[in-house]
Formats: C-alpha cells, structure tokens, sequence
C-alpha cells in the first residue's frame, strides 16, 4: 500500500543545524526510503513558521503533492516561533489562545484527507541564550512559554484523540547548536524518537 508522509512546521522541522543528515525529517525519509519501499516522506518545514503560516498554506502545498496514494499520513512540529515573546508586541508572537484555535482549525482541515495525524511536541529550549535571541533582538524565548504551549497541543491532541510525540524532556542543553535549533545529535534524538513512534503506533 502507498503511503506518504507530509510534515509540516518550522526550521526545526526543516532541519536547521543538522550538518551530518539534513534534520530528523530527512532522517525518517531516508529511513523509510531503505526500508520501507511503499512510504514517501515530504518535508514541509518553512524556518520562521507559526501556526498561521500553516493555515495559510497547508491545503494548497498538501494537495500538490497528494496523488495516487492509498494512505496519507499529516505530521504537524510547529508552535515554538509561536511561543516566542516580541517586545514591541509587549505579547507572545501568536497569542495562546489563538494558538490553541489555530491547533484546533488544522486538525478540522487534516481530518478531511486522513486520520492519520500526530502532533510532535514542542523541545527543550536554553532560555539563558534566548532573552533575546542573538539574530533578532525584539525576540525573546521563555522556557515557561514553550511548556504552555506544548501543554495546548498535548491536550488538544487528547481531546481529538490524535497520536502526540512528547519530546519536550527529550534534549538536554549540549544537544541545542543556539539554544533553541537542536545540532545533528538532537536532530537524531528526535528522529529515533518519531520513528519508534511511528513503528510501535503500526503508523509505518
């Protein structure tokens, strides 16, 4: 049976920093590729995504390249530039409960072409590195926000009955190359992680 895997979400999806193999994305597409011959891994990580960026993309990026397959499997890692406190905003980048709104309405729009669809929670981050972020001095991460937003998607994920990957005490402060963009040997925490996830959930 044909399967294709469509990921959606950030840079951390995208694989930023990932020098040896590209992100744990491309970690799962060349997992798939030389073991499982009916799955196609599409990485669909945008750097700087939030979850209105998703929204206003995900339909017509999906339906591109959903053809002549038996099963469609939507993965969403998205929701840490969310979290992200902008000073000139005095306010979180996209307000938690928009956020939490935002989470809802893609899983209404997924639900119309698969059930298959897993949230990947959101990772550790070093706050001490990030108030303010080196490369954008309006910018500030907190690790309490983070937590808060990985805790809507948790529980949004249970009220749908969706599968959720808890990764958010899965990395420790050497696994960050900038303290918020894991290097290659997060990057392959997250991949093993998904995987195991994947396989013990009979998703692939």
């Amino acid at each position: 049976m044909e399967r294709n895997i469509f990921v959606f979400g950030d840079s951390i999806t995208k694989g930023h920093n990932d020098i040896e193999a590209g992100g744990w994305v491309q970690r799962l597409s060349l997992y798939c590729e030389n073991n499982l011959d009916d799955v196609s891994v599409y990485n669909l990580g945008i750097s700087g995504n939030t979850t209105n960026d998703i929204l206003k993309r995900f339909e017509f990026e999906f339906k591109k390249r959903d053809k002549y397959v038996q099963e469609r499997i939507i993965i969403f890692s998205i929701g840490v530039n969310d979290s992200s406190f902008r000073k000139s905003l005095d306010n979180n980048k996209v307000a938690i409960e928009i956020f939490e709104k935002n989470i809802e309405k893609l899983i209404e729009i997924a639900k119309k072409y698969t059930d298959k669809i897993i949230f990947v929670g959101l990772t550790f981050i070093d706050e001490k590195k990030l108030t303010p972020l080196p490369w954008n001095a309006d910018a500030f991460y907190y690790l309490k926000n983070v937590k808060d937003y990985n805790n809507i998607i948790e529980r949004v994920s249970a009220k749908n009955k969706l599968f959720f990957v808890d990764i958010f005490d899965l990395l420790k402060k050497d696994d960050l190359d900038d303290g918020v963009h894991p290097n290659s040997e997060g990057h392959k925490k997250i991949f093993e992680k998904v995987r195991y996830y994947l396989i013990e959930n009979n998703i692939i």
